[in-house]
């Protein structure tokens, strides 16, 4: 029986698919017999080798792997460390499935990186035991690590995370020779708007306009994060500078299309922004702050020059 004849398993799950399992194993009666077990909870799919599972756990990202240790080429425990050295692929959780039951075997599997380890034959009621148990865990996993990463008060993310993105976009550009565009907003005449309307309307008004910037992002790749008080940082890949000037204009746009009130404002009867842009091809000789420093020099022009409109650095990072 050939691996392509199981094109139509696993079966559709019997309950709505929100997480994803992933089976590795080179026998193909195994996979249709742990689809079966586990098909309602979430979408199964499957890899025929260590290799392909790989390839597979990178595209799909799932939530739980179920992996056999006995294959041709690379046997479970060497693709579990891989998939655990991987950073694309370490979150998700790894169950071991072999038919060795010495303690031996499951140290091997733990200190691989696996969660859990489930012996051959498989008992049924065992096996969605776990399975549940580890899709639970890594449920709980994601929420903790959302948590970390959002900015309590506009539920968009925070400067830690900007941080670490910031780097891996970065590097990535680097890598591929591409520009890399950055955008810092600061919400024009903030402080007189809170003492205006009072804190908790402030809050909401930082809300409103985290919310519109995020929905103003139209390309794969492009995160705003909350950078401290009434400023923003939006991160802008494969952007140049020439794109750079399309994309200022529409921010402040699309922040005054919110009408929302701001009677102390000196420029607008409506809440409305100011943005510093800057963009460059990421290279050894410069460091990323420098790329920031650039947009925060244009973000402070835009606010000399009158504030509610956005300024593009013209000065090159050599």
């Amino acid at each position: 029986m050939q691996a392509d004849s199981l094109e139509n398993y696993p079966d559709k799950p019997l309950a709505p698919a929100d997480s994803v399992i992933l089976i590795i194993d080179d026998n193909p009666k195994s996979i249709k017999a742990l689809s079966l077990l586990v098909r309602d909870f979430g979408e199964v799919v499957f890899a025929t080798s260590g290799s392909t599972g790989i390839a597979m756990a990178t595209k799909t990202k799932p939530d739980l792997i179920l992996l056999d240790v006995e294959m041709p080429g690379m046997n479970g425990y060497e693709v579990c460390r891989q998939l655990k050295a991987d950073t694309s692929t370490r979150s998700s959780n790894i169950v071991i499935v072999t038919s060795h039951k010495s303690v031996e075997h499951e140290v091997a599997a733990l200190e691989a990186g696996a969660a859990d380890f489930i012996t051959k034959p498989l008992n049924a009621p065992l096996v969605r035991a776990r399975v549940k148990t580890q899709l639970l865990v890594k449920k709980q996993a994601d929420e903790l690590h959302k948590l970390a990463e959002q900015d309590g008060l506009t539920g968009i993310y925070n400067r830690r995370y900007f941080d670490e993105l910031f780097v891996q976009e970065w590097r990535r550009h680097q890598r591929q020779r591409s520009p890399l565009g950055l955008a810092l907003v600061d919400v024009d005449f903030f402080k007189a708007y809170n003492d205006e309307y009072g804190h908790q309307e402030g809050d909401e008004c930082l809300r409103a306009v985290a919310h519109s910037l995020r929905d103003a992002m139209r390309r794969p790749g492009e995160q705003v994060a909350r950078y401290g008080g009434e400023e923003f940082v939006i991160i802008l890949p494969y952007t140049d500078q020439h794109e750079l000037h399309k994309i200022g204009p529409w921010l402040c746009e699309h922040i005054r299309n919110l009408e929302r009130p701001h009677a102390k404002s000196q420029v607008s009867e409506c809440v409305t922004i100011s943005v510093g842009l800057a963009s460059t091809i990421p290279s050894v000789q410069v460091a990323p702050a420098q790329l920031l420093g650039l947009a925060d020099k244009a973000l402070y022009q835009a606010k000399a020059n009158g504030r509610n409109h956005s300024v593009v650095a013209d000065k090159p990072l050599d």
